[in-house]
């Protein structure tokens, strides 16, 4: 027996046909798509028009609307919130800082750090601190979390094959780097992530990447439940 809402599930998929279709699509197409009749696809469209999350543009055609960035928003102070005690967790057991980073723009952005109890040395890595996608194991990592293209970083390839992003002196001498994107679909929740790690020479790359990877899988199930994920 189906235990879905059959209406909010058309609405959520219809949700996703749109954000796959930049261009825009009509609403008969959207309604083949969606296996409906016509006068179904409409009153979808209608109801998600009237909470902003699609446009019907001069043209007729469907697009996503601003409603969506505001939904966006409002998922990333959650991401912290369940992310913050799993770093803590996280910068334990691998000795080195721990962070989860997000793509805005061509930028990967930390917005969650936590530090080790012991240790000596420490990256200089901060909440705001930023760096470009093609960069790091954080850029790596997210990039990673995206379908694959032709003419892509090596780096990212393996990063998407493995499961994890390692770099070593890239963004701070002496520094070593692992990340792991966080398997969402940025089409619902509007945010592409990853969480990490970040230390000096000494970081025990094997238990780090371990570590890192189970956080990713962790997170991710908990912000998209199995079912939901991105394939």
């Amino acid at each position: 027996m189906s235990t879905t809402l059959q209406t909010l599930d058309r609405g959520l998929n219809a949700l996703t046909i749109i954000a796959d279709a930049p261009g825009g699509l009509s609403v008969a197409e959207l309604a083949e798509r969606l296996s409906v009749h016509r006068a179904i696809a409409y009153r979808i469209v209608t109801t998600l028009e009237g909470h902003g999350l699609v446009n019907r543009g001069q043209d007729g055609l469907l697009r996503l609307g601003a409603g969506i960035n505001l939904l966006a928003s409002r998922f990333e102070p959650q991401l912290r919130a369940l992310a913050q005690p799993r770093l803590k967790a996280l910068a334990a057991a691998t000795r080195a800082t721990a962070f989860l980073s997000v793509a805005q723009g061509e930028e990967a952005v930390v917005i969650l750090v936590a530090e080790p109890d012991d240790g000596l040395l420490r990256v200089g890595y901060r909440i705001g601190s930023r760096h470009p996608l093609s960069l790091g194991a954080a850029g790596f990592a997210i990039l990673a979390g995206r379908p694959a293209e032709a003419g892509e970083p090596e780096a990212v390839t393996q990063a998407r094959r493995e499961g994890f992003s390692l770099t070593r002196g890239q963004l701070q001498r002496g520094a070593v780097g692992v990340a792991s994107p966080i398997p969402t679909d940025p089409r619902r929740s509007g945010v592409e992530a990853c969480v990490g790690v970040v230390a000096m020479d000494d970081l025990h790359s094997s238990t780090a990447i371990a570590e890192v990877k189970a956080c990713a899988r962790e997170l991710a199930e908990l912000v998209a439940p199995t079912g939901s994920q991105a394939p």
